[in-house]
């Protein structure tokens, strides 16, 4: 039996020899960019493109570090609010939209504006300001501080209330029990969300809700991948930043099943302890995270010996938004 010292140990992981028993990665499907977060980023390339830099966007377009960077090197400028962006030029507003205040403040300075708003948080301010106009209380369920969270309480300050959790749901007061109403984020955990609801329909039995939930498409149909896909892993790597709520709640829906999970912004940021013992790895990405970070992870665990890579469930998603008017070709006449 040969034996392998630390030091010698720790030369074969750096030549690609990983110190663990990895012997295939499997993909969820679908997962990555939807459409409202490739309508966005296209979004702020065709204004690019039309118009020059610099291009202003407000806040982060998307809620990915890779896709901002790479952005940036084309030409956009990404500001805090519409008060640093000089009177006159052209801002972006993100896919996470926007509260009215923010539309006023922008017009207050001459501003042009493109709004690359998702038209599913767009259909989310929509009944929100609904609800609110018909005399309801208007339960927004969310996270405090989301720019998405932050944009739709705009529509209706004075009548929405923010419910975090099951035990904010259960300690809720409001004015007339009779009148409520709620609307959710778009990018929740769908079990999550459907226990807070479940505990406002108790509470107030005549609660109004949308006709179609608002949790998007996108965000069910990555955590319902994750879900088929945790029986057959050891370890889930979720690909996606920090600040993307989609992809937190897809290490939530892993740790929630008792999988060990670790959100990553990269192969850079992938740590080989955690593959020890590990015979097959997980591999999905955020809403919001090009599928190039995927290429180059699979790419990492092939240097180190992985042949085996391959979707577990092959899956395709067919939504398509239409680019904002102002940059849609102009027919002829």
């Amino acid at each position: 039996m040969v034996e392998v010292s630390v030091k010698s140990a720790r030369f074969l992981r750096g030549r690609g020899y990983i110190g663990s028993v990895v012997k295939r990665v499997l993909l969820a499907a679908p997962r990555g960019y939807c459409a409202g977060v490739e309508r966005a980023v296209e979004t702020v390339e065709r204004a690019l493109a039309q118009n020059g830099p610099p291009v202003y966007v407000r806040k982060q377009i998307v809620h990915n570090s890779h896709v901002v960077d790479e952005l940036r090197q084309r030409g956009a400028v990404f500001v805090a609010s519409v008060e640093d962006v000089p009177e006159g030029g052209l801002v972006v507003f993100s896919a996470h939209g926007i509260a009215p205040a923010v539309r006023a403040g922008a017009a207050a300075r001459s501003l042009r504006t493109i709004d690359a708003t998702c038209p599913l948080v767009t259909k989310v301010h929509a009944e929100a300001r609904r609800y609110a106009a018909e005399g309801y209380t208007v339960v927004l369920v969310g996270h405090a501080g989301h720019e998405e969270v932050e944009g739709t309480m705009g529509e209706a300050p004075d009548s929405i209330v923010l419910v975090e959790s099951v035990a904010d749901a259960e300690q809720l007061e409001v004015a007339n029990p009779q009148r409520v109403a709620y609307v959710t984020q778009t990018t929740l955990s769908v079990d999550e969300t459907r226990e807070i609801i479940a505990v406002l329909h108790h509470r107030f039995p005549t609660l109004h809700g949308p006709e179609k939930e608002d949790i998007c498409y996108a965000t069910t149909n990555r955590q319902q991948a994750v879900k088929e896909l945790l029986p057959h892993v050891q370890l889930l790597l979720v690909l996606g930043s920090t600040n993307s709520s989609n992809s937190q709640r897809l290490v939530e829906v892993a740790r929630s099943a008792g999988v060990p999970a670790h959100l990553i912004e990269s192969e850079r940021a992938l740590d080989e302890r955690w593959l020890e013992g590990v015979e097959t790895v997980g591999v999905t990405s955020g809403a919001s995270a090009p599928e190039s970070l995927v290429e180059d992870l699979c790419e990492w665990f092939r240097g180190h010996g992985v042949a085996e890579i391959r979707e577990l469930a092959p899956a395709e998603e067919n939504v398509v938004f239409k680019l904002p008017a102002e940059l849609r070709p102009r027919t002829a006449a």
